[in-house]
């Protein structure tokens, strides 16, 4: 029998079950080097409670680590930034400590920095436990000390995680709004929480949370990792909001950014002790060669007790259910995966594996089960690593899904085809097909396809029609084909065995442009940085066809328990461009077919008795012609020349049908 149990599942691992227990050797060398005297992940993930500002009995204790730096110094209003009347004493190899005295003499909001004397050269730094950042009206940032009479009072202690069967609704607070500006946490609570809950998602997935001092980079170069981003308001506002969203039942999960870091060292945390290898790799090794960023040495200790305690800090402190991991391709690969086409399992197991990132993430994943069990845990993965969502005690890395990523990728080259051309053999392999035991998110796009440079589902459909045509009143063939689409394309993903499934917001209904963060080339605007809400729900507009089938669509997804099964599939026929298939008791007909309908085409479905279509894409309330009749009885029987039962069906074009089994 085999050691690990991820061998027994995946039997084309079998040649590699030394780089298996090579993982799982070097995961346990690690965890005994790191955990002392019986100490749990949990116990060990505590720097933030030791590092940075504590109140105690007579004052505050502020501590650093800075190991080769030659002198510290804590500098602020409290002290009228007097650069050296505060020195911070060496109590060991590497940490650094300051006793001030008065509880009150570091007052509420006041700012507050470090002043670091390493070779030679003396900055400015933002502690690197800091818990709130500001930009003051200079631009200049610095860590704020939160002192409040009063702390927050969570009242979610009744909630309960949803962990299977998860619709995740992507958003971004600052462009959560419809006015040109920086939204709020605020807003985000009291305009977006009611509108998730009502279009039927479950799971929130909040981007850009960890302070970075640009905002345009869609929170993916953090430079303060302890601290909430001071761009949507104060900390207490991102509690309440999950408070809020607790109440209503919904999951709070955070875009967790480990694998990389911000150069920027007058916000960030590089070269804090006057070295590059503090935190990161040294030299080229720990730049990465697209983002412009900071890699994490995942080799040092002191490296991964900053990290795991970030991870136990976000769970405790601001309640949130779980972490969607950002650039794990980029982590567990030296070369990034970097124009890498992983076509065989060589490809992830070579020297080119970063055994010490797999080990990060084993950490990680077993530290979020010790504190929150049912936290969700998901990858950003594009490489499909075996094991990625397979327990760390089979000799898996531990997550709970993985983002589907060659879904958006497919459909994106798909949609630039003729319709004619389109092939539904590989449309039916990139949806369905998964490893073994292993869960996937599935979705037709993301942030990554909203972005300017690249195009949104409806977008690619329609273009500038949009600008035009979308009043129900306007007729017009291109928007036509793009509202029948666009509702085919995403049902038919959620429908084929995913686990989970994710939404970027506003996509839903079709948002009808991109984001373009404020930048030089665009005069700094925040016109593209924002959500067209009002004419997403004007029911005068066809917009509204595609949010309400939408909210329809995850209603039956979840009434039937769609998400996470094992689909037969029925029927594909290229040429004819009609792939069919049974999810449970639910049977799906798509047709594709630019613009042939069928009147009477002939699907298997290996079983007997009586069908009725329960919903589809042709519906009027979804912009449709109503063509396909509600109380029309289908009754299944041998079909001509073939051995099995089937129907005879009557299916429109660019029509997407499912039927369920009934008594009548």
């Amino acid at each position: 029998m085999a050691k690990w149990k991820i061998l027994e599942i995946d039997p084309w691992l079998k040649d590699y079950e030394n780089d298996i227990n090579l993982r799982m050797d070097e995961f346990n060398k690690e965890k005994n080097r790191i955990l002392n005297n019986g100490q749990t992940l949990k116990d060990f993930a505590n720097a933030h409670q030791y590092y940075g500002f504590h109140k105690v009995k007579n004052g505050w204790i502020y501590r650093e680590w800075a190991p080769n730096a030659q002198s510290l110094y804590l500098i602020g209003d409290f002290n009228n930034w007097n650069r050296h009347s505060h020195p911070l004493k060496k109590i060991n190899d590497g940490d650094w400590e300051i006793f001030i005295k008065g509880i009150r003499t570091l007052a509420h909001k006041s700012r507050i920095k470090v002043l670091v004397e390493a070779n030679g050269k003396i900055k400015d730094r933002i502690p690197l436990y800091a818990k709130r950042v500001e930009r003051d009206e200079n631009l200049d940032f610095a860590a704020i000390i939160e002192n409040p009479r009063k702390n927050f009072s969570w009242t979610d202690e009744k909630f309960k995680i949803k962990k299977e069967n998860i619709l995740i609704y992507e958003a971004h607070i600052g462009m959560a709004s419809e006015e040109g500006k920086v939204a709020t946490y605020k807003e985000f609570e009291k305009q977006m929480l009611p509108r998730i809950k009502k279009d039927g998602y479950n799971t929130i997935q909040l981007m850009a949370i960890a302070e970075h001092p640009y905002y345009g980079s869609f929170g993916y170069q953090v430079s303060n990792f302890y601290a909430p981003s001071s761009w949507y308001g104060e900390n207490n506002d991102l509690k309440s909001l999950i408070n809020k969203a607790h109440e209503m039942g919904l999951n709070v999960i955070m875009d967790l950014v480990h694998s990389h870091s911000v150069k920027n060292t007058a916000e960030g945390i590089n070269e804090f002790d006057g070295t590059d290898y503090q935190f990161f790799h040294s030299g080229d090794e720990g730049n990465h060669p697209d983002w412009d960023s900071k890699l994490f040495d995942y080799g040092k200790p002191e490296v991964i007790h900053y990290l795991l305690s970030n991870i136990k800090y976000w769970l405790e402190e601001y309640h949130f259910d779980g972490f969607r991991f950002d650039g794990v391709t980029s982590m567990i690969y030296k070369n990034h995966g970097r124009g890498e086409n992983f076509d065989n399992y060589s490809k992830y197991f070579s020297m080119n594996t970063d055994i010490e990132a797999i080990n990060y993430l084993q950490l990680a994943n077993e530290l979020i089960r010790e504190i929150k069990p049912k936290a969700i845990t998901i990858a950003e993965d594009m490489s499909a690593m075996p094991g990625m969502c397979l327990p760390v005690k089979f000799g898996g890395v531990g997550f709970d899904y993985r983002l589907a990523m060659g879904m958006p990728d497919f459909w994106e080259k798909t949609l630039k085809k003729r319709d004619e051309d389109w092939d539904l053999g590989n449309m039916w392999y990139e949806l369905s097909t998964h490893r073994p035991e292993e869960k996937r998110i599935a979705y037709v796009e993301s942030h990554d396809q909203a972005l300017v440079g690249s195009k949104t589902t409806i977008f690619q459909l329609a273009d500038k029609e949009m600008y035009w045509h979308m009043d129900k009143n306007s007729e017009n063939i291109i928007i036509d084909r793009a509202i029948a689409l666009h509702k085919m394309i995403r049902w038919i993903t959620i429908s084929m065995g995913s686990d989970g499934y994710l939404n970027f917001m506003g996509n839903e209904a079709g948002h009808p442009e991109w984001i373009d963060f404020p930048r030089e080339g665009n005069g700094y605007s925040y016109d593209y940085a924002k959500r067209k809400w009002s004419i997403l729900d004007a029911a005068y507009l066809k917009y509204s066809y595609l949010g309400e089938f939408d909210k329809a669509m995850l209603k039956f997804a979840q009434k039937h328990k769609q998400l996470g099964s094992t689909i037969f599939r029925l029927w594909l026929d290229n040429d004819r461009k009609v792939i069919a298939f049974r999810n449970k008791e639910i049977i799906y007909i798509f047709n594709f077919h630019p613009t042939n309908s069928y009147e009477s085409f002939a699907i298997p479905i290996h079983d007997t008795g009586k069908f009725r279509t329960v919903l589809d894409t042709d519906e009027s309330r979804f912009g449709g012609l109503d063509r396909i009749s509600k109380d029309y009885i289908y009754t299944a029987e041998k079909l001509e020349c073939t051995d099995y039962d089937g129907i005879k069906i009557y299916i429109p074009s660019r029509t997407a049908i499912a039927l369920e089994k009934c008594d009548q």
